[in-house]
């Protein structure tokens, strides 16, 4: 029984993981430039299979790095050429168009690498379990679980300490007063959009060497994504690191004893959350009510 329970906390702090990367990408753009990204699940996808055909020449490692920098510096032209046009707009039409590019772009992956699924191969000491009796516990769980803790502390520690993360924090609060002290806003978008990408682009490798590559391998963690945002808050990104850790726990605990309502529970504690503190759990006031 305890070895099922730790089996299943595992899972759910894994699947907590992918949500964080998926969740906090999704928030820095929302925040800032009102923009839904409906794409972003795309994108993951796009930074797994980029992992995928660079690793046979430069290797895993770098593979891990690069393949969310090149998917950054695409996000970073389609946002100069796309997403821009809409600033300021309904956010409505910024979730139309990442709503269709999402499709073009699972369509290109079909068109490039197939509809069925493709192994993303991981170095073979990664591979093994921990001990005998925490089978499930390998050394590329750790090691993913590691490299999302580095990812989101690092991703803290930019917004607080360096200028350029102050001014991100400060535009998600009054990006016209920023403007007026004469920050580049143009600028202080498209980084912030690259750097949203950036996270789920990461996110996409290291699911890959969890699962199978697969064109719409995002779609399933999209509104589970949204939810954790809404659970910790709009507009609080310490908000939307605990909602993404939260659902992922209750998934993984909620399939130990009724598999059946995994993905429910997810919407039942985002209703649950709604009803008692509208504005979510570190959300600020106004922003959802």
């Amino acid at each position: 029984m305890t070895q099922l329970l730790l089996f299943n906390i595992t899972n759910g702090l894994i699947i907590g993981a992918f949500y964080v990367l998926m969740a906090l990408g999704l928030s820095l753009i929302l925040n800032l430039s009102g923009v839904i990204n409906f794409a972003h699940g795309t994108f993951l996808a796009l930074g797994g299979y980029v992992a995928y055909t660079v690793e046979p020449y430069i290797g895993f490692w770098a593979a891990l790095l690069v393949a969310p920098i090149v998917i950054a510096l695409f996000g970073l032209v389609l946002e100069r050429f796309m997403i821009r046009r809409l600033y300021g707009r309904d956010p409505l039409y910024s979730l139309l168009l990442t709503f269709g590019l999402a499709y073009i772009f699972q369509d290109f992956m079909r068109s490039v690498w197939g509809a069925n699924g493709l192994p993303f191969t991981v170095p073979e000491f990664l591979s093994t379990p921990l001990s005998y009796d925490f089978f499930f516990l390998t050394g590329y769980r750790v090691f993913m679980m590691a490299v999302v803790v580095i990812a989101v502390g690092g991703l803290f520690l930019f917004l607080r300490y360096t200028r350029m993360g102050v001014r991100i924090r400060a535009g998600t609060l009054d990006l016209d007063t920023v403007s007026v002290l004469g920050v580049n806003v143009r600028g202080l978008r498209a980084f912030n959009f690259a750097l949203g990408i950036f996270l789920a682009a990461l996110s996409g490798v290291l699911a890959g060497g969890q699962l199978s590559l697969q064109p719409n391998m995002g779609d399933g963690l999209m509104m589970p994504s949204f939810v954790a945002i809404i659970v910790g808050g709009v507009g609080s990104l310490p908000g939307t690191l605990l909602g993404g850790l939260l659902i992922g726990l209750a998934t993984g605990l909620v399939t130990m004893f009724w598999p059946a309502a995994s993905e429910a529970v997810i919407y039942v504690i985002m209703a649950v959350v709604l009803l008692l503190r509208p504005r979510g759990l570190m959300g600020e006031e106004g922003m959802m009510s």
